[in-house]
């Protein structure tokens, strides 16, 4: 009866080959995890190109291009809905990549928790009535003599009022009691510039965080809480796994 021979030893894959096949499943997590929040996304898109693009404007183009877009006294009272629009597609910092980190810690999950169309009204929410409230600061103090007429032209544009907005509404993403330090620490932090600089965008960036909380009615009916011990708990395990199975 003949032996049976022994099967053979598959070849262990090279290097250069594990690479080449981890790319297409790198580009198919990379996918999932983008279109899992489009709006976010496509905004942050949209910075990065408006961001390049003033980059390679003169200083004194740049200022009037952003000046013109500015949701300040003077485009308000002649074109809002132009400015408000216009105004969230730009910004004055010169840097995109900070916002590259800022949209993934804050837009994207909260995209993904409440839907497109309800974070998309909440970011609407904080940014048209933050810019109304902090703009009548502006008006007010000029009425009464305490700012001169110019601030009604003073560039203002910018992603940070539906930020801090949507920064609020994910308070209710948190699980209880950490939701509580969650929310102290975004007043702490919004309301010393209130009270240290006390200028119009302080005013504004105040107001988007109160609208933000107040949005808890789009929140009512999403499923999900995060709770931040779950999470440490799982790295523990997964650091553990990681020791037994080197």
């Amino acid at each position: 009866m003949p032996v049976p021979a022994e099967p053979r030893s598959q070849p262990r894959p090279r290097r250069g080959e594990l690479l080449r096949a981890g790319v297409p499943a790198a580009g198919r997590w990379i996918w999932s995890y983008v279109r899992r929040a489009p709006g976010s996304f496509i905004w942050l898109a949209i910075l990065i190109v408006t961001t390049v693009f003033l980059a390679h404007l003169t200083p004194q183009i740049r200022y009037r291009w952003i000046l013109h877009r500015s949701t300040n006294l003077h485009e308000l009272s002649h074109d809002p809905i132009r400015v408000l629009i216009s105004s969230a597609l730009w910004l004055d910092g010169g840097h995109w990549w900070p916002y590259f980190i800022l949209y993934n810690v804050v837009h994207v999950p909260a995209e993904r928790w409440l839907g497109t169309l309800r974070w998309l009204a909440v970011a609407a929410i904080s940014h048209v009535g933050a810019t109304y409230i902090s703009q009548s600061v502006v008006y007010f103090e000029i009425r009464h003599g305490a700012a001169p007429p110019s601030d009604a032209f003073i560039p203002d544009i910018g992603v940070s009022y539906a930020l801090a907005g949507v920064e609020g509404v994910l308070a209710y993403l948190i699980a209880v009691p950490w939701r509580y330090l969650y929310v102290a620490g975004l007043i702490a932090y919004y309301g010393l510039g209130l009270v240290e600089y006390r200028t119009f965008t302080d005013v504004g960036h105040f107001t988007a965080l109160l609208l933000g909380l107040a949005c808890y009615p789009l929140t009512a009916s999403r499923p999900g809480r995060w709770d931040p011990m779950e999470t440490v708990r799982w790295l523990k395990k997964a650091a553990v796994r990681r020791s037994l199975n080197p």
